[in-house]
């Protein structure tokens, strides 16, 4: 039973005083059976919730009772708050509901509470097509606390060579990339991205961070991401293609390709790959639909992957 559902029913007794369970289970959409179900847990969790019997019943809060966050920690309070945030998969009235009870938090942890909302973005996507699992790397817990706190971290860091530097930086965000996770910062070099699981240390200095103005972490994680695609895919091919097989195209070399103007019939496309060769060998089974325009060392090697299919499995000429 999902606790968004429990803090939904909660909101729904305190802002209106009394609910039937026909009138919980139309808010959330679901049975009034389950409905009951969930007016049962809040009882069975702690909250003074009551049943009134007979014409005009429903359920009610014990003397008009209210949520009361005050015995909430800083970390419990955060932890609450990010399920609030872009990255949580709780419904958007959810998320609203739980950003009101922001208000009903004691003032010190109001501000981290907020951050917690805004300070993690999760992208399902991963780099390439790695299928290993990885486990969340050791100062996760360390950076993703001191961007909810808004203070600078001195970073310890092993690049991709096995260089280590140390930098402090402006924590701004973190980020989950399939199973890698990020930590965005700014920095005396501008806007930078750490893999965290290459940290070595983390210190926080209690020194306060200092945000660019209009920065917005989803925003910026998108051009990062685009850029970094970009780096990975430098071969561009330039095609015609058969309106309808764009869609197959696009099966085939998902969102590396970019669908431009159509031409005498046909449709433009750009298609980036990892190498010539590379790209030659996903478009050559795509003859019959795409034309490739280039460049010319893309269309060699199309005509060299040709050459070896029909030398390996072309028909014999027949005997006279």
């Amino acid at each position: 039973m999902g606790t968004d559902r429990l803090v939904a029913v909660l909101l729904l007794l305190q802002r209106r005083g009394q609910v039937t369970a026909a009138e919980v289970a139309q808010e959330l959409e679901v049975s009034e059976r389950t409905a009951r179900r969930y007016l049962d847990a809040l009882g069975m969790a702690g909250v003074p919730v009551y049943s009134v019997q007979g014409r005009g019943g429903g359920w009610r809060l014990v003397g008009g009772a209210r949520t009361d966050l005050s015995g909430l920690t800083a970390g419990e309070a955060r932890a609450l708050f990010l399920v609030a945030g872009q990255a949580s998969a709780a419904t958007p009235a959810v998320k609203a509901a739980l950003r009101k009870l922001v208000q009903a938090l004691p003032e010190p942890f109001r501000g981290q509470a907020e951050t917690a909302s805004a300070s993690l973005v999760v992208d399902p996507q991963r780099w390439g097509a790695s299928r290993v699992e990885q486990r969340p790397p050791a100062f996760l817990d360390a950076v993703q606390d001191a961007v909810i706190r808004g203070v600078r971290v001195r970073l310890g860091y092993v690049d991709r060579a096995g260089a280590e530097s140390v930098r402090t930086v402006h924590p701004l965000g973190v980020v989950a990339k399939g199973t890698w996770w990020y930590l965005v910062c700014d920095t005396a070099d501008g806007l930078r991205t750490f893999r965290i699981d290459r940290v070595s240390f983390a210190e926080p200095t209690g020194e306060p961070v200092e945000r660019p103005e209009g920065f917005d972490l989803a925003e910026s994680w998108r051009a990062i991401a685009d850029e970094v695609d970009r780096r990975r895919t430098p071969v561009e091919v330039r095609a015609l293609c058969v309106p309808h097989a764009t869609g197959l195209l696009r099966m085939v070399v998902g969102d590396r390709l970019e669908v431009g103007a159509a031409v005498d019939g046909r449709v433009e496309v750009v298609i980036r790959g990892y190498s010539e060769y590379a790209l030659a060998g996903e478009l050559a089974g795509l003859v019959d639909w795409v034309e490739v325009t280039g460049p010319a060392g893309v269309l060699d090697h199309l005509a060299s992957i040709g050459a070896a299919l029909v030398a390996r499995h072309g028909v014999a000429e027949p005997h006279e």
